[in-house]
């Protein structure tokens, strides 16, 4: 504890002990205030103040009431006289007995103004009322706290500085700061509290905390059921017993709110059961000796099990038809009585009368009992309704988005037929917008007549910006970084901006893009995007990085998108791109020309400039109920482009796109998602072993889409291995490190890619850490493009032991014949068509000296590989975290299936955050 001051007076006062809380948050009696001597006897003294314990001379007993003949208060500092007086019935010239002067002493400590009072002059009538006051606090000071910072506490305890200090105001706030720990599970928490006395009359007020351990529960102990074990039971509990494989959970801390929750688990699952007669007849929790654990124990009867009897509806509403409307529910007698059942059919039926505009039906429903068979029949009672309006449609808590953008996405207005299919479908369409909290619900509440409904969407606003930050690692390619920043609701208009950097020796990209979904405040949608991409394919040879060829894109998009109905749209697009494929000329040209034997035949047929101006459309079906994180619903978009409306490059292409969601019950969210394309040439062939297709414009499969394999690692590509000579046979032999060898991806005209995934839900402590883990298998394949030609035919020749040898590709001049090298008497390498000696002059050599032969390339194999439609195959995990620095996407994933030439990738990640 801080000393304030070192006399021997303020060392004294800050030992005083203001009070101890144990563990069950009692404290113990406030020690008693010292007096000071008993005055003459004809001095009143203090009675005991509201939980004190004083030290008290009885009040000496006087005869007759008599007159106060002068009143005065002593000792007050900051208090007027007259307010201290003004908390008594003492007045002058009143008359008084020893009664009215205790009684003015009782009122004087109720006030929490004073810390001591005593009344003199009982006996002459010359009342003098002193007093000492209650000090002003300082400081509040919180010592020992780890677990719960001091704002959190703060807010809670009642004293603050410049406040009158009282005991009874400390005792409480000790208490409330233990319910606090209680809260977090911490039943062995005590506070000491103490005071250190300034001048002033002014204090510091000290909590000194002893958090002690987290209370976990050890044991969970079930006494009296039969038909299910304790394992089945303790499964339904939010409370887990503490074990080392439960640290992330939050369940096995002891929690009072919990203990009764979990009561309500265990009759709701015994309900669907079909016991109608559980019940829980005690539930004690106990706390071990040592004080650090919990052990629970619930006693239970499960009674018998019943079925469902006759199920039949009857309807005061007489659009319904009782028996059609029982024959479609989902409870069929002798099936085994499920309260759940019984409750998503009111839910339904109330549902149902939603949709013919009765938002206030009242189903309800009637339970029979059969003890003898053990059945319980129910029929679902539907009450008189009035068929109700919209009276009018509140929207509340958006503090930036503007009321238009929520309003148009509700399907119902004022005036129209209430009809809950389409409330449903607003809160779809408002949840899809990811502008407010997740589970966003319209309320419905009577108006002004029984006829009229509000409607009264209260949304909470959450960041609609997005900082993705994503980082990788392969490799080829090294260290990949790529950033966007996005604004949904930019300006509360519900528009969207943004913007993308891509940084990689991969490639280099910057992306612009505005939408504006309703143009003209019309169910228009217009966006404008601009884009510039540089990207550079490259491969290894050894340690060394060759860029092969590079692409830059320049260009702009415009779309459009229109409703045809509820779930289906349609959207236009023209986009034009100046496209710039080219080769390092250093490294891959010869006399100005590109050279295959360098840069690979199928690369050289496909540099040059070209412009594309294409024209496209997209059909779309929509019915998820968010964009963001779907549970429930379909999407499907099938897209067609035509490029050739001017520019040089003409092609149709194709794509569809599915994907499934559906709520499997428990936290369980499976799905599937699946896509294909293919391009169609409308050019001319380009010659033998040139697909029609630009290696620009085709499909490319791999990392992020397909998990398992790295970016562009599925599909066509060419594979270049060099001869080398075996260090220990002697023998010519292939490189087969794959660091070594050139591959280039190729791309394809026709992909399919599927994923079917199931998220799996976690204990709240992991959701409380925002860990959403799923599992995945997915299968696809790129394919269809030409096979290019080989880039050369090497020489060969065969070694004394009938081995083929593959010898270098030489130079030849423009007759064909082998080019070689002589030193001349200077010392420079001079060309000649002489193997052996230097020219005579007339076409013939002289000398017998072999000459270097000129290598126009080492000897290398040419392999075509990755053209086939068969699926490959991977399986995975992934997580999804919201870390404190953004959202954390990590994926490990096995690549079973593949094709020779396909490149894996193990582990991937994205990180980002929103704003």
């Amino acid at each position: 504890m801080t000393v304030f001051n070192t006399s021997t007076s303020r060392a004294r006062a800050s030992a005083t002990l203001l009070g101890c809380t144990m563990l069950a948050g009692v404290p113990l009696a406030a020690t008693a205030q010292t007096r000071p001597a008993p005055r003459p006897a004809t001095a009143v003294q203090a009675t005991t103040p509201p939980g004190q314990q004083t030290t008290a001379t009885p009040a000496i007993q006087q005869p007759a009431a008599r007159a106060i003949a002068s009143l005065r208060v002593d000792g007050t500092q900051r208090i007027e006289p007259e307010t201290a007086l003004s908390y008594t019935k003492l007045r002058q010239g009143d008359a008084y007995t020893n009664e009215t002067l205790d009684q003015a002493i009782k009122d004087l400590y109720a006030s929490d103004l004073f810390a001591d009072v005593t009344i003199d002059g009982a006996s002459t009538g010359n009342i003098v009322i002193r007093v000492r006051e209650n000090p002003i606090i300082n400081r509040v000071i919180f010592e020992g706290n780890k677990r719960l910072k001091e704002d959190k506490i703060g807010k809670e305890v009642r004293l603050k500085p410049r406040q009158i200090f009282t005991r009874s105001a400390v005792r409480a706030d000790v208490t409330r700061i233990v319910e606090l720990y209680r809260r977090q599970g911490r039943f062995a928490a005590t506070v000491q509290p103490k005071m250190v006395s300034l001048d002033q009359n002014r204090v510091d007020v000290i909590f000194e905390v002893s958090e002690g351990p987290k209370s976990k529960v050890r044991q969970i102990n079930i006494i009296g059921n039969e038909v299910f074990d304790d394992g089945k039971l303790r499964a339904q509990m939010a409370t887990k017993e503490a074990r080392f494989y439960r640290l992330l959970s939050s369940g096995t801390s002891y929690d009072q709110d919990r203990l009764a929750y979990d009561q309500q688990k265990l009759r709701q699952f015994y309900l669907t059961e079909g016991y109608a007669d559980f019940r829980v007849t005690s539930a004690v929790a106990e706390l071990t000796p040592d004080r650090k654990d919990f052990i629970i124990t619930y006693v239970v009867e499960e009674g018998p099990r019943f079925k469902f009897g006759d199920v039949t509806v009857d309807s005061d509403i007489r659009d319904f038809d009782g028996k059609k409307l029982a024959a479609g529910l989902p409870i069929k007698k002798n099936d085994w009585y499920n309260a759940k059942m019984v409750e998503d059919t009111v839910d339904n039926l109330s549902e149902t009368a939603g949709l013919f505009g009765y938002a206030f039906s009242d189903v309800a429903p009637e339970f029979q009992r059969d003890r003898e068979t053990l059945t319980m029949s129910i029929n679902f009672h539907i009450g008189q309704a009035q068929r109700t309006y919209v009276e009018r449609v509140d929207i509340t808590g958006n503090t930036q988005t503007q009321d238009k953008v929520i309003r148009r996405e509700i399907r119902l207005g004022e005036g129209d037929a209430f009809n809950s299919f389409q409330v449903k479908r607003s809160q779809d369409r408002i949840n899809s917008l990811g502008f407010f909290q997740d589970k966003f619900e319209i309320k419905q509440t009577p108006g002004s007549a029984p006829d009229r409904v509000l409607l009264e969407a209260n949304v909470e606003e959450r960041s609609t910006g997005q900082l993705q930050l994503s980082a990788g690692f392969s490799s080829l390619e090294r260290f990949i970084i790529q950033a966007n920043i996005t604004q949904n609701n930019f300006r509360g208009k519900g528009q969207t901006l943004s913007a993308g950097v891509n940084y990689s020796t991969y490639s280099k990209s910057l992306q612009l893009g505005f939408t504006e979904p309703y143009i003209f405040d019309k169910n228009i949608a217009l966006g404008v995007d601009v884009f510039r991409r540089d990207y550079n394919a490259f491969n290894f040879v050894g340690n060394n990085r060759n860029t092969t060829y590079s692409q830059v894109s320049t260009g702009f998009q415009v779309r459009t998108g229109v409703p045809l109905t509820e779930y289906w749209q349609l959207a236009g697009r023209y986009q034009f791109s100046y496209d710039e494929v080219g080769l390092d000329e250093n490294s891959f040209y010869t006399n100005n020309e590109c050279d295959p034997l360098k840069a690979g035949r199928y690369l050289c047929d496909s540099i040059g400039n070209r412009i594309t101006s294409s024209v496209g459309y997209s059909l779309i079906f929509d019915s998820l109920n968010s964009r963001l994180r779907p549970t429930a619903g379909q999407r499907f978009v099938f897209s067609q482009d035509f490029a050739g409306l001017g520019g040089d490059v003409k092609y149709i292409r194709s794509k569809l796109d599915f994907s499934k969601f559906v709520n499997i019950g428990s936290g369980f969210i499976g799905s599937f998602v699946g896509e294909g394309g293919y391009i169609k040439s409308l050019e001319k062939s380009r010659g033998e072993g040139v697909d029609r297709i630009r290696i620009n414009d085709r499909f490319y499969l791999g990392e992020p889409q397909f998990r398992g394999f790295d970016i562009r690692g599925v599909g066509p590509r060419v594979q270049r291995r060099y001869y080398t000579t075996d260090g220990t046979t002697g023998n010519q032999v292939l490189v087969t490190d794959r660091e070594q060898l050139i591959d280039d991806a190729l791309g394809g005209t026709a992909y399919y890619l599927g994923r079917f995934e199931l998220e799996v839900p976690l204990g709240s402590g992991a959701r409380e850490l925002g860990l959403r883990p799923s599992i995945y298998a997915q299968f696809g394949s790129l394919f269809n493009i030409t096979r290019p030609r080989p880039t050369a035919v090497f020489p060969t020749t065969t070694d004394a032991n009938g081995n083929t040898i593959v010898l270098p590709l030489p130079v030849k001049d423009t007759a064909g014949n082998p080019l070689y090298s002589y030193v001349n008497a200077v010392g420079l390498a001079v060309p000649t068509t002489c193997a052996a000696g230097i020219p005579n002059g007339n076409g013939g050599c002289n000398g017998i000296v072999p000459n270097s032969p000129q290598i126009a390339s080492q000897p290398f194999d040419e392999r075509f590989l990755g053209n086939s439609a068969r699926p490959r195959v991977s399986v995975g995990i992934g997580v999804n975290w919201n870390s404190p620095f953004g959202p954390l996407r990590i994926d490990l994933a096995k690549a079973l299936v593949s094709q020779p030439g396909d490149d894996r990738k193990l582990i991937t990640f994205n990180v980002g955050t929103q704003f």
